[in-house]
């Protein structure tokens, strides 16, 4: 008997505090910087986000988002077989927010637990191992979590960053199946690319050498995206033995409103198939596919049966794409 993964339960947090493009914009004027609610629009798509307390961590984050999942799959903490969260805003440099989500949700049985860092791509390249390690008899039940406080990582003086983002948490849990649910999937990396998004900071001796902020070439992370995405997307397709018209709802990365048309036009999907949270969420990184997917699924979007496309491009540069039937 062949052994499938399938998900079983999506959840999803934002924190409280939500801003506004408005919000952010008198903000940002007592820094003496200057945007406003037409300019974030017109380029981004987005309206609002929302910035977690500076006492939450993503593991906090991923907590309520977990819950969410495990009430949704009709399972508790303890049946769990793995857990991996995908995550570039951790809460320490180790261990794992993995580890500590475990904590959090009372897990006492040793499963395992690890981070998977690949920025915008990571809740993509985490499902996949979570595919692989159900297929190969490794785990049985998997929490797959995406979760972000890119909030810290933020240059508040660069208005061409620091409007894009926000936090929140989207899970997933991942069950081994008798039926089809993860079809097939594509990752890719190229590190010659890793300039133009990244934060290229990092600890020593106490102190943090270079930037802690995040910087990006917003132009080149634009076109680089737009390539990159529809070749996964067929890649993915094409391992599925599957065509464009077999999509009934593509779930990228939440990014920008432009890239995501851009994508959609050259997948030949209508917008109307395409699940759009940018507006509400910004950019939350590893979060935004799980935010989304739980979004559609509880707002009767997203039914039981139908045939999903996620697929996601962060620095590194990563990019990937997986194709479900829910």
């Amino acid at each position: 008997m062949t052994r499938y993964a399938r998900i079983t339960g999506t959840g999803s947090y934002l924190p409280p505090r939500r801003l506004t493009n408005n919000d952010l914009a008198a903000e940002l004027a007592q820094r003496g910087i200057e945007t406003s609610d037409e300019w974030i629009v017109e380029r981004t798509g987005i309206h609002a986000r929302h910035f977690a307390a500076p006492d939450v961590g993503s593991s906090d984050l991923a907590l309520e988002a977990s819950r969410n999942a495990l009430e949704a799959a009709g399972i508790t903490a303890q049946d769990l077989d793995l857990i991996i969260v995908a995550t570039s805003t951790p809460d320490m440099v180790f261990p794992s927010t993995a580890a500590i989500l475990q904590h959090k949700l009372g897990i006492t049985n040793g499963c395992p637990a690890f981070d998977v860092q690949a920025v915008c791509s990571g809740f993509v390249y985490a499902l996949t191992v979570a595919d692989a390690m159900i297929r190969s008899g490794s785990a049985r039940r998997v929490l797959v979590v995406g979760a972000e406080v890119f909030s810290r990582i933020l240059n508040f003086n660069d208005r061409t960053t620091c409007v894009l983002f926000g936090d929140g948490a989207g899970a997933v849990v991942v069950e081994a199946s008798e039926e089809p649910g993860i079809l097939a999937s594509d990752l890719h990396a190229d590190g010659s690319h890793v300039g133009i998004l990244c934060v290229p900071g990092h600890v020593s001796g106490g102190e943090v050498l270079g930037s802690p902020m995040l910087t990006m070439d917003g132009q080149a992370v634009f076109k680089l995206a737009v390539g990159v995405l529809e070749k996964a997307a067929r890649a993915t397709l094409d391992k599925a033995g599957m065509t464009d018209a077999d999509i009934d709802w593509l779930i990228p990365h939440q990014a920008n409103i432009r890239i995501m048309q851009s994508t959609a036009r050259k997948l030949k999907l209508p917008m109307e198939k395409v699940v759009v949270t940018v507006g509400e969420h910004g950019n939350t990184s590893a979060a935004s596919i799980p935010l989304a997917l739980d979004h559609a699924v509880r707002n009767g979007q997203v039914q039981k049966g139908q045939n999903v496309l996620l697929e996601g491009v962060g620095g590194g540069f990563t990019w990937g794409a997986v194709l479900l039937k829910m």
